[in-house]
């Protein structure tokens, strides 16, 4: 059988918080993946492929409103499908 899924494109800016403008619920409808630096990250928060950063988490670090405080991380970023 072949799969006849056809996903969204991805986007260029994308957050996995649904409070964000940057996140696109239909996208997130399926597995997506993260390279960076050439190897595969699986807690990526938010990305940008053209500006080249990765927002992930800061351990268990909370802030004052009780998110998860982030990192920026500079580099080459990949997004695809799983």
């Amino acid at each position: 059988m072949t799969d006849t899924t056809t996903y969204p494109p991805l986007p260029d800016h994308l957050s996995i918080d649904p409070r964000s403008p940057h996140h696109v619920a239909a996208v997130f409808e399926h597995n997506v993946g993260i390279r960076f630096n050439g190897k595969p990250r699986m807690d990526v928060a938010e990305y940008c492929i053209s500006e080249g950063w990765i927002k992930v988490p800061a351990g268990k670090t909370l802030d004052r409103k009780g998110q998860p405080l982030m990192i920026k991380l500079k580099g080459q970023v990949e997004a695809f499908y799983d």
